[in-house]
């Protein structure tokens, strides 16, 4: 593969995991009632899905990426998923004080893949 599809590989395979991720560590907390044994197990198998995208994903980002790049990539992604996911699926509302702090979390990854 050209080094330079490796960065939308990578970034694609890791929103792809992002998005089951959120759905299986929160996608239960509209089952209020649901036994918990029966939304881990759901809740596994959503795992599931979300390993087979985000091992390639750091696979093949890595050596394009290091480390500390491939988990800043992760965590941006994750937040800006979640963010989605809990305006539109649970129905919370995005407080200003979550925005400032994300602000500081994408200041940080600033500064991650500064020379």
């Amino acid at each position: 593969m050209p080094t330079t599809g490796v960065p939308f590989l990578t970034i694609g395979l890791l929103l792809l995991s992002n998005i089951f991720m959120t759905f299986a560590w929160y996608g239960h907390l509209k089952f209020k009632t649901e036994a918990l044994y029966a939304v881990v197990l759901v809740s596994w198998g959503i795992a599931f899905f979300e390993y087979c995208f985000q091992v390639p994903a750091n696979r093949i980002g890595y050596g394009y990426f290091n480390a500390a790049q491939l988990k800043t990539i992760q965590e941006v992604i994750t937040l800006s998923v979640f963010v989605l996911f809990s305006v539109f699926y649970l129905g919370e509302p995005i407080h200003w004080k979550q925005i400032v702090g994300f602000a500081f979390i994408a200041l940080g990854a600033f500064f991650i893949f500064s020379r």
